[in-house]
Order: C-alpha cells, then structure tokens, then sequence
C-alpha cells in the first residue's frame, strides 16, 4: 500500500506498558462528571515517539491512556486481526498514486482493511470512481467529511515525506530516482564506474525477510511490492509524480476511447521471461504476450483464482480483457478528437499494418502487432493506476498453470507448494525455483539475511530500459539504525526511509546525498467502532479534537505536513484538523450523557 506498500503498508502493533492516570491539569468539571474509561492505544516501538505525544495530548483532556507497544510488524498482525485495540497508530501509502486506492480497501464495507461499514461513505467512494479530476475533488471532499469529521472512524496526524540516503563515491546519484508511489526503478541505476556492472552487485535493502509472495496478485505489503516491482512487468508505469506513462512497460502506448470505459494497450515485442538456471537468469525465449496478459489481469480480479487472494479488489473494475485483431476498432475516437490508432500508433518501430492474434506472428518491424483492450464495469479512469501497481504485473500463463495444479477449494498449505511460494526461493531446501520473471530481474536465491537478484537478459536488450547492473542484492536489515550505519559503512549504496531525525546524518557524510520527496505516507489513529469505549460516537469525535498536528509537525523539524485522511496527499479538499478543546468538552460531556441514559 504503499513504503507501503499495501510500497502497500499498514503500522499496527501491541505491547505493553502501564495505565498513565490522569493529568493535574483537567479541569474541575472533567473530574465531576466521572471518569472517562482507559483508552489503549497500539503501536510499535519504531513510533514510540508518536505514542508518547499522543498519550500526553489524550491525557490533558481527561482520558486515562494505556500504550501497548509491540516490537515487529508480525506481533501487530495478530492483534491488529483480533481487534485488541481502542485506537491503533496505523500508516497507509497509496502505492498507486490515485485517490481511489487510498480509500477503497480501507473504507468501503467490504474492503481488504475495512475499519467500519458505513453506506454514505461507499457511496461516495464509488461516485468519485467514477469521476475525472475536476469533478472528484468534490466527491472525496464530502467523503472526507463523513469519515473524520462526521462519524470520527479515523483521526490524522500527519503526511509524511520520502526520503532516502545514496552512497554517491559508488553510484550515480541522477540514476537513483525516488518516486512518490511506485518502488525503486532498480533497471535505472548506475554505478560511477560503468566497468563495475557485471562484477559488483547493487546493495539494496529492505526491512522484512519474510514474504509474502512472490506471485504478484497474492501480496501487497512492504515485504514484496519492491521485489515484484521489479520482477514483472506491467502495462503501464507511474512516473515519479505519479503521472500514467507507458515508458520501460509493456505497452509502447495506451489509448483511452471517448466514455471512459475502453482502455488500449498496444504490445512491444522485445521482452521475454526470465528463469532460473543455476545461479543465474537465463533467456526462457518465450515473449511476454498479450495471452500472458489477459490471463494476468483476468486472474488478478478474481477472487478466487488463487488461495489467499489479497489484491483482487484493485482489480474489480475491469469487466472485460481481450485481444484486438479488428484494425477498424481503432478508429474509436478519445476524448480529445483524436482516434485511439492515432494515439497507439505514435513512435513506434513502424506504423500498424497488422493486429495479431497468435504471438507467432508478432513483429513490430514489420507493423504486426498485438494490441489488448480493457473494458471496466463503469467508466473509471483510475484503473491505469491499479495497472501500474505491482500486482498486475504479468506472469507466464504457462509456467503459472504448470505450478498451479491443485485446486482452490482443496489447497492446503502444508502440502501444495502455490507458484511464488517463498520456499521455492530459499537457499538449500531442496525446492525447485520456479519463478518466470518478465520485469528487469529475478531473484534466484534468498536466505534469512538477503536474496539475490539477476538481471533478465530478454528484458528490453539494446535499450533504454534494459538494466544496467547486472546482480542485486537485497539486504534484511530490520533495525533503523542498524539499516542507516550499513548504508554509512558501504555495507548496502542505498537506504530508503531515512527517518526524519537522522536527515543531517546523511547529509554530513560526504559520501553521501540525500534524496527527498513528498510521499503519499499517511499517518493516522485507527479507531475500533466494534467494541470497548470508542462504540460511542461522541468519544470518538472528543479524541479527533483532542489532536493537536503542530505538535507532531514541530517534534518532527518541521518535515511532516498536516493530513485530514488517506486522501490528504493526492487531492486537495480545502478541509483542516484544528485542535479544540472546547469541542473535546462538548462530546465529552455528550458521552456522560449517553451513558446516563
């Protein structure tokens, strides 16, 4: 989601500490009515600093605060599943760059991580679906309305920024991008040294050791949206200010028809996958083609294509993929005049002759050509975002269905081995590898302290796009601190997530530079509406105005901006969250009045 990650990523964890009583400063009056009940706010210990200001900010409005603190991302996944929170400090980066995905599955009913039901607020959420720019700033701005002001399911604290450290003496730093949404373009990078790209690997690094899965359509967390990022291919990319382009994809262009609902993609012919042999990556000779792509994406949005589906309802808008062999199709016209041939047909190798059905016939010297078009369910212009994201990256339909043999209902995990399986990956178990890489590499190995990437030599030879640097090496570091002297000791050349107190560590070191960009990273206060004290709607709106950001904005040098939600980043609603301690009084005493009743 997104860093997450979701770059898809959700901070919830427990531990804990002792009930804090309340503070000498609540007035008189706070005190007569009786007390507020124990509030349990969850949280790791990578945020404690958060926590601390949160409980201070609670507690001078009369609430008694419990911090639960958990030391990993894998002790909150079973408490944050079980519901043992009030509130929990929890993070969500839009990984697609659309306003859509920062709402979708964390807000609608029957969302991925839905945090409550509520009709108005999917009924919005699917309105704005519909919508271009210019009409949905509007529809969010109501949503927004409704989830935080309103009803108080959530309570923001702050946006953050992206930032990360690059050893400049080994790489070239203008090669090394840091975009908003889509992970790190590794095919980009380069070395100082141009000689070292066969002989010297490129250290990376990230967090978790344990995946999800490395098939695309079966995770969406900080473990793996970097590694299938870079694993396969996808129709579309995002740039790095999450504009839709078709540069270093599959498609050479895309064309979207008047009414919004038919989406063209015309194919380019020089990638192909990758597999393991050896140590190594090795050409397979068979292209990625627009079969491999209608089984990607038609998998991608079902359900129940795949045990343990957990990307699907990014894909839920698409109705219909298909190939197109009819040349007339394209004389649809877009929204600007034009017809979609005009826009497929611009820059390619040669003009269209011919559309081809069978991947035999392909070749785009000659103006044979596979073109695939998508039809969602509605108009929606946001489905190029989700085709951006990492799980519709597009994976070889043969070698998946070779894999795949069980069946859905019948998978048991202890005995079937699904395709993308991390076990297939690890070093000296005894486990095939077979994973087909259409992307800029493979990873051919992977053990508890890093996995190992090589370059796809089918991947766009002879190209911009095609990787510069031969082998990557992901290093497992978990501990910030322990991530940011690796980077200092030339250990890893690149360290995303620099946080914002060690920017002038980085800067300070003359080997080297930091990079910054605003992210579309929210952090915000989870609020449990299914059971304990927060049921009421009246405390939960006490605690939204018990929130003060400046306080975070300060502690942090000024290197966060306010949010109001998820969407804070990616539309501009006009809404602000001011703390007031007058409304705090006012639904406090609503809450003692409920309760009396």
């Amino acid at each position: 989601m997104k860093k997450l990650f979701f770059t898809l990523f959700l901070a919830l964890t427990l531990g804990l500490t002792g009930c804090l009583s309340t503070e000498s400063d609540v007035s008189d009056a706070d005190t007569d009515r009786g007390e507020l009940p124990t509030i349990s706010i969850l949280g790791m210990a990578t945020v404690e600093d958060d926590l601390n200001i949160l409980r201070d900010q609670l507690t001078k409005n009369g609430f008694n605060v419990e911090l639960n603190i958990q030391p990993d991302f894998g002790s909150f996944a079973t408490q944050r599943d079980a519901r043992n929170y009030d509130l929990a400090l929890t993070s969500w980066t839009t990984v697609t760059g659309n306003p859509d995905y920062a709402v979708r599955s964390l807000f609608t009913s029957d969302g991925d991580n839905s945090l409550f039901s509520d009709n108005v607020a999917d009924e919005l959420i699917n309105q704005a679906s519909t919508e271009l720019p210019e009409d949905y700033q509007a529809t969010y701005t109501a949503l927004e309305e409704r989830i935080v002001f309103e009803e108080a399911y959530i309570a923001p604290l702050y946006i953050s920024y992206k930032a990360q450290g690059v050893n400049e003496d080994i790489l070239a730093v203008e090669t090394v991008r840091l975009p908003r949404s889509r992970a790190a373009v590794w095919e980009a990078i380069d070395f100082n040294d141009p000689s070292l790209r066969d002989s010297e690997p490129l250290l990376a690094h990230q967090s978790i050791s344990t995946l999800t899965s490395l098939d695309p359509i079966k995770g969406n967390d900080g473990s793996i949206n970097t590694l299938n990022t870079n694993l396969y291919v996808r129709l579309v990319n995002l740039t790095d200010d999450d504009d839709v382009v078709s540069d270093g994809s599959l498609s050479y262009n895309y064309a979207i028809a008047e009414g919004n609902m038919d989406y063209y993609f015309i194919l380019r012919d020089d990638i192909n996958f990758a597999k393991v042999d050896g140590e190594t990556a090795v050409d397979t000779g068979e292209r990625v083609s627009a079969e491999d792509v209608i089984f990607s994406l038609n998998r991608a949005k079902d359900q129940n294509s795949v045990p343990d589906h957990r990307t699907y309802s990014l894909h839920e808008s698409m109705e219909t993929v298909d190939i197109v062999t009819d040349l007339d199709a394209l004389d649809q016209l877009t929204e600007d005049g034009s017809t979609v041939k005009d826009m497929l047909e611009a820059n390619l190798p040669a003009p269209i002759t011919q559309l081809v059905d069978a991947e035999s016939e392909v070749n785009n010297l000659d103006g044979n050509y596979q073109v695939v078009k998508i039809t969602t369910t509605n108009p929606f212009p946001q489905v190029l975002n989700y085709l951006a994201h990492q799980s519709a990256g597009i994976v070889s339909k043969n070698q998946v269905e070779a894999i795949n043999t069980f069946s859905v209902e019948d998978y048991d995990v202890n005995t079937d081995i699904a395709y993308g399986d991390q076990r297939t990956v690890i070093e000296g178990n005894g486990i095939d590898n077979t994973l087909y890489a259409s992307g800029p590499y493979l990873m051919v190995s992977k053990n508890d302290y890093e996995a190992r990437f090589i370059k796809n030599p089918g991947y766009m030879p002879g190209t911009d796009y095609e990787p510069k640097i031969n082998e990557v090496l992901v290093k497992f570091i978990q501990e910030a601190d322990s991530a940011l002297s690796a980077l200092r000791n030339g250990e890893i050349h690149i360290l995303n997530g620099i946080q914002e107190n060690r920017y002038d560590t980085v800067e300070e070191d003359e080997l080297l530079h930091l990079q910054t960009n605003q992210s579309n990273g929210v952090t915000y206060l989870a609020m449990n509406t299914t059971s304990g004290p927060l049921t009421s709607k009246a405390l939960r709106q006490a605690v939204l105005y018990s929130i003060d950001q400046d306080e975070f904005i300060s502690f942090y040098q000024g290197n966060k901006l306010k949010a109001v939600s998820t969407v804070s980043p990616l539309v501009d609603t006009g809404l602000v969250l001011e703390k007031d301690d007058d409304k705090v009084a006012s639904f406090i005493d609503q809450y003692f009045e409920e309760e009396a009743n």
